[in-house]
């Protein structure tokens, strides 16, 4: 399947899945990432620009960058765009619970803390407005558990679920191209397809660093794994590290929980 069609797929079945839900409008939380920033777009060719409400959600470790492209973004759509921060939320909850965590809030659970008050955020919007929250993980993410439950695994739908990483990035890119060709300007900032993709939930955090593994390296051995069946010998046998192929693969099996609980995504013969 080409990546036009791959597009075309994941907004028509995005505007299917809100119109049988009784949904018009969409909110999504916007930081400044692919992720978000293609899924924006999306959700613009599926609602309408009137009918989408971004949200930047800055943290204790958002960079300035990313809320100017987020900004960018939200402006080269025409949608509508708003702060909240989530440094006060959280703030409090380091306080809560820095005794019952052993002295601090720290780690994976203040990470995923930050990502939590993200989602608290949002679906109060939703609620208060009736609008419906669109998730932006992607499959690669998925796969690997490289998420936060009831944080960013929160959403009625998912653009992107049956995407990996790398062809997040295409089909962002052909979208630019259609909008440039059509004299239109191009949606997607430029400086979202060249920074490392991070979560921004720690300093200087990168997600393929703390995944261990580049994306294009992941998903080349996801696709020979869960599109065509391969196991750890005969990925071995093509090609891929031992060890990593080993260390890929428990991640995939002891993070299915994960995967049980992440919203519905379109159903396409993307990789078929």
């Amino acid at each position: 399947m080409d990546t036009s069609e791959r597009y075309r797929l994941c907004v028509e079945a995005l505007r299917g899945f809100a119109e049988g839900a009784g949904f018009s409008d969409a909110v999504i939380g916007l930081s400044g990432g692919m992720d978000s920033s293609i899924v924006a777009v999306m959700c613009v060719d599926a609602f309408g620009a009137d009918h989408v409400h971004g949200v930047l959600l800055p943290g204790p470790y958002s960079s300035e960058h990313s809320v100017e492209d987020a900004r960018e973004l939200a402006g080269n759509l025409g949608i509508e765009a708003q702060v909240v921060s989530v440094c006060e939320p959280y703030e409090a909850f380091e306080r809560v619970l820095a005794r019952a965590c052993g002295g601090e809030l720290a780690g994976l659970a203040a990470e995923n803390t930050q990502a939590r008050c993200r989602m608290v955020c949002l679906m109060a919007l939703s609620n208060a407005y009736g609008w419906m929250l669109v998730n932006t993980g992607n499959k690669s993410e998925a796969m690997m558990g490289y998420s936060t439950l009831y944080g960013d695994t929160a959403g009625a739908f998912a653009p992107l679920g049956g995407l990996y990483k790398t062809d997040v990035y295409a089909v962002a890119r052909w979208r630019n191209a259609q909008a440039e060709a059509a004299g239109a300007v191009p949606p997607v900032p430029e400086r979202v397809f060249a920074k490392p993709p991070s979560a921004e939930l720690s300093p200087n955090q990168e997600d393929e660093k703390s995944m261990g593994i580049d994306y294009p390296t992941l998903d080349a051995l996801l696709q020979a794994h869960v599109e065509r069946g391969l196991g750890a010998d005969a990925l071995v046998a093509e090609g891929f590290d031992a060890a990593q192929v080993e260390r890929v693969l428990s991640t995939v099996r002891a993070t299915a929980f994960k995967r049980a609980l992440e919203p519905p995504y379109p159903q396409a013969p993307f990789y078929a």
